[in-house]
């Protein structure tokens, strides 16, 4: 026996001995890498990966990969990677927190990984638990944790190689008072690839109001907001952001740029404060589609993710 068919046969037959048949395999894995990385695959190909070692400022997610086969995001801004360093792709973070910064690389603050907490595969999906600590490193308090954050972050498979992004988070207040502080910035951002930015690309963004490209769309409340544009030559793509129906502030504001960036605003009118053992539970959704889907399916799609359910801690 040689080859793949006696690697099967081989395998076949200890399950045989081993007295029953051999377990399916998942379509839908998370799939440990080194280097503190977390592959999310769909049949052994890559549409996700989740950045979360020690040293960073901040978990994210990189690539995006939709149906074509490339990265819908990218890291940092494409004419001022310096001062942009922050735009990773995907990820979770805030301008003010109790008046300390986690959204920039220079800021005081820093979201640290703490533990790896379940794994799930599936046909369906996969995802990841995991537990972060809002940490002030600044001079007064060094390593000070402000928050603790237990996140999901799934992978659900869809028709023609498109797929959702969930993010499922709970931010529980560690210190005896936190303050979510009155800004445009955080908690989601997505740095779209260049080519589909609006400036770069000649790509389009729409909101769920009927609002487009940034002059109508910029720091206005919607369910979604749509970004898509040329991935290559003949492939259009995007990313649908998708704020949940159940987060307090919903419809939430959106910061939308023309330079190919878009993030959902927690506390864009007003602050928002948690009481020391107080949790703040939200949901959202990053659709990965191909083309440049009509209105109608994008609210489609959205109208299914609000039927879901939140569900960061694993239980």
């Amino acid at each position: 026996m040689r080859g793949i068919a006696g690697v099967v046969i081989i395998g076949l037959m200890c399950a045989v001995l081993r007295g029953g048949e051999p377990k399916p395999v998942p379509r839908v894995q998370a799939v440990p890498q080194a280097y503190e990385q977390m592959s999310f695959q769909v049949e052994g190909m890559e549409v996700a990966r989740y950045h979360f070692g020690k040293e960073l400022r901040r978990p994210f997610v990189f690539p995006v990969v939709g149906p074509f086969g490339r990265s819908l995001t990218r890291m940092g801004h494409p004419h001022d990677a310096d001062s942009h360093s922050h735009h990773n792709s995907v990820w979770v973070s805030h301008e003010s927190v109790n008046g300390i910064s986690f959204w920039g690389d220079r800021g005081k603050g820093r979201i640290v990984h703490q533990k790896m907490e379940a794994i799930e595969d599936g046909d369906e999906g996969a995802a990841i638990h995991t537990v972060n600590h809002w940490i002030d490193e600044g001079k007064g308090t060094p390593g000070k944790v402000l928050i603790r954050e237990r996140r999901a972050t799934r992978v659900r498979v869809m028709e023609h190689g498109e797929w959702m992004l969930i993010l499922d988070l709970q931010l529980e207040a560690v210190a005896e008072e936190v303050t979510f502080g009155k800004t445009p910035f955080g908690l989601v951002g997505v740095r779209m690839a260049k080519t589909i930015g609006v400036n770069d690309g000649g790509g389009t963004i729409r909101n769920s109001e009927g609002g487009v490209d940034e002059k109508e769309v910029f720091w206005k409340p919607a369910r979604w907001v749509d970004y898509s544009g040329p991935i290559a030559d003949k492939a259009v793509e995007g990313i649908t952001l998708m704020d949940h129906p159940s987060n307090p502030n919903h419809p939430c504001a959106f910061h939308v740029r023309n330079d190919g960036w878009m993030g959902a605003c927690l506390t864009f009118d007003t602050p928002r404060t948690l009481k020391k053992g107080e949790v703040l539970e939200l949901r959202y959704g990053l659709w990965v589609h191909g083309g440049m889907p009509g209105v109608d399916r994008v609210e489609g799609v959205w109208k299914g993710f609000a039927g879901t359910r939140a569900e960061a801690g694993k239980k």
